[in-house]
This record gives structure tokens, C-alpha cells and sequence, in this order.
């Protein structure tokens, strides 16, 4: 009884996850594409993306963001690996306000996005700092990094179109 109420619960889970993907994909996508995934700090990230609408889109704010993410991995006595995730990070630039989209829309968007600057004075003081020095720190069971990503996001009503990129930032890695 208690087997079948576990997949029951598993089956349930994995269709609304295809549920929300296929409801993405068929309202539109958005594909970011960048002039260069590694710059340095300090630095200006550049590039685009296409966005294209396949049904009406009621968009709350059309937004592009570079995000730093805090993971920490750590070893433990059974030789098994805990990775935990903290957002340390999020600068961005709102390209539209509230806006309808009508189907078949389809529009290319410039960006540029200021990376964080480790010769800033108020660097030392932020909490991107504080990770930094953590992961320099020696600690044979501990691994500290920053993942940045850019990300392109329509905030819509119902489901948001979204896309990502990876990128490093030489100084932050």
C-alpha cells in the first residue's frame, strides 16, 4: 500500500514538471547569446538574446540579471559530497516594464552588464568578499566557489520565459 503510494507521488511530481516545461515551450522562449563568457572583474559582459512569443504574453518586466551563486561542497566522513547553494549576488537591468505581448512577437534585445569590482574600497565589506576568503581558506573537507550566471527572464503572468548562461569572471571563480 505504502509502495504504491509512493510512486503514485513520484509519477505526480514528474508530470508537472513536463507539465511546466511543455507550458513554457509553448508559450514562447527566450535564447541569450553572449560576445564573451570569461571577462575579467570590474569588466562589462555584453551580448543579446531573442525573444519570441508563440501565444499572448502578459509580462510584468522583461529583465536581464548577472547572478552569483555561493556554492559549498563538503566533504563528509562516508566519502560522500553535500553541496549547498546561496544566491550572493544579483545585479541587473530591466529592459521593459509591464507590457503585452501578442503572439508571434519576436524581438531582439542589446544588453551590458557591470561585473563587480574587486579594487572597489566597499568590496572587502560585501558578502562577496567574505566567500571569497572562504574559499581561500585551506580546508581539506570544504570547497567554496562562486557560479555566476547570466540570465534573461520575461516575468509573465502564469509561467515566466526564461534562458541562462554560464560565465566565469576571472578573479571570482
Amino acid at each position: 500500500m505504502v509502495g504504491y503510494l509512493i510512486i503514485g507521488v513520484v509519477v505526480a511530481v514528474i508530470i508537472s514538471i513536463a507539465a511546466y516545461f511543455i507550458l513554457r515551450f509553448l508559450r514562447g522562449s527566450i535564447k541569450i547569446y553572449l560576445q564573451n563568457t570569461s571577462v575579467n572583474s570590474g569588466e562589462i559582459i555584453k551580448g543579446n538574446f531573442e525573444l519570441h512569443t508563440k501565444k499572448e504574453i502578459i509580462g510584468n518586466r522583461l529583465v536581464v540579471e548577472l547572478i552569483g551563486r555561493k556554492v559549498t561542497k563538503t566533504r563528509k566522513s562516508d566519502g560522500e559530497t553535500d553541496t549547498h547553494t546561496h544566491e550572493i549576488y544579483r545585479h541587473g537591468v530591466t529592459l521593459e516594464n509591464q507590457k503585452t505581448y501578442q503572439a508571434g512577437y519576436k524581438e531582439k534585445f542589446d544588453f551590458e552588464l557591470q561585473t563587480p569590482d574587486s579594487k572597489q574600497p566597499d568590496f572587502m565589506k560585501s558578502e562577496l568578499a567574505q566567500t571569497l576568503n572562504a574559499a581561500l581558506s585551506f580546508m581539506s573537507d570544504r570547497q567554496v566557489y562562486v557560479k555566476w550566471t547570466v540570465e534573461a527572464r520575461l516575468d509573465a503572468e502564469g509561467v515566466d520565459l526564461v534562458d541562462t548562461e554560464k560565465v566565469n569572471i576571472n578573479g571570482f571563480n
